[in-house]
């Protein structure tokens, strides 16, 4: 069956860009020296009109890590400012929050069989397999880990250079 003159029966697909729980926690953290770069990445994200996304375990990664007082000691912030903080981001009406689909096991099982996964280095399988199953196109993140997993295309916003 043939289309209407001059109409494109393509799809249009928008890239995803996901963010990685480091770029969350600097955007977060006024001490980082990465703070004001990550904030106005992570702003225009939100406040864009194009779809952005943050995998449900860097949710959970991000209040963990920056409410830990192993890491930040008396300065940690307390659970009410970092609910504030994700209260914020998901209320950006362009963001997905991106779990585990259909499709995400056997992406899982072939990530997490290679050699080096091991430890702490599965979750970051678990987040590039969600980002896989979920089409995201890039993943902002400074984790250099995420090479294991060629899959998934990685920038570090914060230094171009590495990416």
């Amino acid at each position: 069956m043939a289309g209407r003159p001059g109409r494109n029966l393509r799809r249009t697909v928008v890239a995803l860009i996901a963010v990685d729980t480091n770029i969350l926690v600097y955007a977060h953290r006024l001490e980082s020296r990465q703070h004001h770069d990550a904030f106005d990445i992570v702003k225009a994200l939100a406040e864009g009109r194009e779809r952005w996304a943050i995998p449900w375990p860097c949710v959970y990664e991000f209040f963990s890590v920056v409410t830990n007082p192993r890491i930040w000691k008396d300065r940690a912030s307390d659970p009410d400012q970092a609910w504030r903080q994700i209260d914020a981001w998901t209320g950006s009406p362009s963001l997905s929050l991106l779990a585990e689909s259909e499709d995400f096991l056997p992406i899982l099982e072939r990530f997490v069989i290679r050699p080096r996964v091991r430890g702490p280095i599965v979750h970051d399988a678990r987040v590039a397999a969600i980002c896989i199953a979920h089409g995201v196109e890039e993943l902002l993140t400074a984790d250099r880990d995420f090479a294991l997993f060629p899959e998934l295309t990685t920038r570090n916003p914060l230094h171009p250079a590495q990416s």
